[in-house]
């Protein structure tokens, strides 16, 4: 069990509820565009927002943007100590650096002695392009050379004193990332934050993140998550929820289960089941639905779901709760099921 933190008015580690995140890809002063962006993502399902802070107008900002938001916000710093001091005394709620990229020993203690006085926990972020020189050298660009960078990196705000940490190894190669995570699991008690750096657009990123991503969280490994994707960071969000939901860490949705059709399927099953996933999603409560194409794996399956329904020549069969319930004309059959299924969820 990870170590609890606070970012704002979440609790990630612990065991608590995964955190999806995002960034903005707004210019941070352009506090109208950056503030749209922080509520529209939070009205998606995001959790936590990071912002880019690259100069001091970005810093002064922050102050601004929480005063029009109501979502936990991190400052992400490059290079810039003093940065990470202004979004801290500007309100921000958490901020990621990499303590090997901001100076020496003074000006790390400078950002700790801040977020020490604040209350703010900092997330040492390593990406597999910044591992240190010395991890390079003994280990080669491995998931080991990323890894023992971070850990690094942790041992020198613990040395100050700092524990309100939360950790991120991230690379663009699925197999270093996870590997990487695991070795953190290993050696520390801090929570995660996984993602797969750099990952793409949609389609590529999805698959790179389930797999990344997704294969750690079957293994109880990660607190917080960010699907990176090249374009619309709304998008990032309706990928994490799908791999929260099909890594088991989200069961608060209808899941739709169908076959992939055959020469023994009589009924428009594409269009059959993008209708009633679409009628459905409405509802946040653990609810499975088998649409199924012909009388060989239909029954079957549909007796193991919460409701099920097969087709074909004209006419449709309900199941509900493993047994058959109704027998409706085709064109009856989704109005049918979608009636049960609303009428079970409200008895829940």
């Amino acid at each position: 069990m990870t170590k609890i933190i606070k970012i704002g008015n979440i609790e990630i580690g612990g065991g608590n509820k995964i955190a999806v995140q995002s960034m903005t890809n707004s210019k941070t002063s352009e506090i109208d565009s950056t503030v749209l962006q922080i509520n529209q993502l939070n009205k998606a399902g995001c959790h936590i927002v990071r912002m880019a802070v690259t100069d001091v107008n970005d810093a002064k900002a922050v102050k601004i943007i929480k005063q029009n938001t109501n979502i936990p916000l991190v400052a992400d710093i490059q290079f810039d100590y003093r940065l990470a001091i202004a979004s801290i005394e500007n309100g921000i709620d958490k901020i990621r650096i990499n303590p090997g990229n901001i100076g020496g020993h003074e000006k790390v203690k400078a950002v700790v002695d801040c977020a020490k006085s604040h209350n703010i926990p900092i997330r040492v972020g390593v990406n597999s392009g910044s591992i240190e020189k010395e991890f390079l050298q003994s280990h080669g660009r491995t998931a080991l050379a990323l890894a023992e960078s971070a850990l690094k990196s942790v041992s020198i705000l613990e040395h100050l004193g700092f524990y309100d940490i939360v950790i991120s190894v991230k690379s663009s190669d699925v197999k270093m990332m996870i590997d990487a995570c695991r070795i953190i699991d290993k050696k520390s008690q801090y929570p995660q934050h996984l993602g797969v750096t750099e990952a793409g657009l949609y389609e590529s990123a999805l698959i790179k993140s389930a797999i990344g991503i997704g294969s750690l969280l079957i293994d109880d490994i990660g607190d917080t998550i960010r699907v990176s994707v090249t374009g619309d960071p709304a998008d990032e969000i309706t990928a994490a929820k799908k791999i929260l939901r099909y890594s088991g860490k989200d069961n608060n949705f209808v899941e739709i289960v169908s076959c992939p059709t055959c020469g023994r399927c009589k009924v428009d099953l594409f269009d059959l089941a993008t209708e009633a996933q679409k009628r459905l999603e409405h509802i946040n409560k653990p609810v499975k639905v088998a649409i199924m194409g012909c009388p060989v794996n239909g029954p079957g399956e549909a007796k193991g779901a919460d409701f099920g329904i097969t087709g074909g020549d004209g006419k449709g069969i309900i199941f509900e709760h493993g047994e058959l319930v109704k027998t409706v004309h085709e064109s009856e059959l989704l109005d049918e099921l979608v009636r049960r299924v609303e009428a079970f969820i409200k008895e829940k």
